[in-house]
């Protein structure tokens, strides 16, 4: 038995748990990287490899601040 054979894992992507692979790729729904099943922190470093995704959560964490510090 092929060693690389029984290593094979299932790519799955993080926003849609549906979608699975035998392989790495792209979701046809939402076009994001497919990540290996189990893989700690796959979220949070799929979000930090995309500079526009840092910006986005960055201006959402400002505004939420912003909202609680006006109603205090």
């Amino acid at each position: 038995m092929d060693s690389k054979q029984g290593a094979q894992g299932i790519y799955l992507c993080p926003m849609h748990r549906d979608i699975r692979q035998a392989e790495p790729g792209k979701c046809p729904k939402c076009g994001m990287n497919l990540l290996p099943e189990g893989a700690k922190f796959g979220m949070l470093r799929h979000m930090a490899s995309s500079p526009l995704m840092i910006a986005i959560m960055a201006a959402i964490m400002l505004a939420i601040m912003a909202v609680v510090m006006h109603f205090r």
